[in-house]
């Protein structure tokens, strides 16, 4: 069976996949959402929710970096990957291995295009049409409680030593726009660039930072406040970055921001 991925590669599939390696944490948390626990093979050491996962199924490495000879002894027939979060050259050995499948998002709408994707391969077209569902209700609502409050110029710190901010051509920022968070950089191409803190002290009202991929504490947050003068928060990363299901809870913890 042939069936196309959100890069527009050919994918060939022989039959429903049965034992999945993810090597996405955002879109594990979905499969095991979308009831696919069972199925589910090999996952990153990322892979921390749910918090049993991997014990379940055998941890192949990172996101970045794997264990071939481990994925092979799994026998997989579906291998999920995702445009930013893994390497050309790890998706060049693991053809070799199994399907590979690969995502690329940077919106809420390509994050709903992958669920319902997902959904249609693995045969649980049903709770994904469940799950978009919840998040579209959930959107909405957000975005009502949203209507009357004002927008605020922001910094949304990723990385220490060197500071990296996400840019606009990102999930986070899609979701920054829903806060009224206006992203102080305004080249649509940036993704990630490096910053020197002292230009952020006359651009921004808030900077936030988020704990992960950098786990940003407390005692950073009062040192980067100290030092710009700016009113700084401390973020849950995984609500601004993960796509897939933790999408359903995101807008509630938006709201304790607000």
């Amino acid at each position: 069976m042939l069936i196309k991925d959100q890069l527009l590669r050919d994918v060939i599939i022989t039959s429903v996949p049965s034992r999945i390696i993810s090597l996405v944490p955002s879109q594990t948390e979905l499969l095991v959402e979308l009831g696919l626990e069972d199925k589910l093979v090999g996952v990153t050491k990322f892979c921390v929710h749910p918090k049993n996962i991997r014990k379940k199924a055998t941890v192949v490495g990172g996101t970045k970096q794997v264990n071939l000879e481990k994925i092979k002894a799994l026998h997989p027939d579906f291998i999920i990957c995702n445009k930013e979060e893994n390497t050309k050259e790890m998706v060049f050995h693991l053809e070799k291995i199994a399907p590979v499948w690969i995502s690329d998002i940077s919106s809420i709408s390509e994050s709903i295009e992958m669920i319902k994707l997902l959904g249609s391969i693995l045969k649980v077209e049903k709770k994904a049409a469940d799950l978009i569902s919840e998040i579209d209700k959930e959107k909405k609502d957000f975005t009502n409680f949203m209507k009357n409050k004002p927008t605020r110029k922001v910094g949304y710190l990723i990385w220490k030593n060197p500071y990296m901010v996400a840019g606009q051509d990102t999930f986070i920022n899609e979701l920054l726009r829903l806060n009224k968070f206006e992203n102080f950089l305004d080249d649509s191409k940036s993704r990630y660039p490096e910053i020197d803190l002292s230009e952020l002290k006359e651009k921004v009202s808030l900077l936030l930072l988020s704990s992960e991929p950098f786990p940003f504490k407390e005692k950073h947050l009062i040192e980067i406040q100290e030092e710009t003068g700016v009113e700084t928060i401390l973020v849950d990363g995984e609500y601004f970055s993960w796509y897939g299901s933790r999408l359903k809870k995101a807008f509630n913890y938006f709201r304790t921001l607000h």
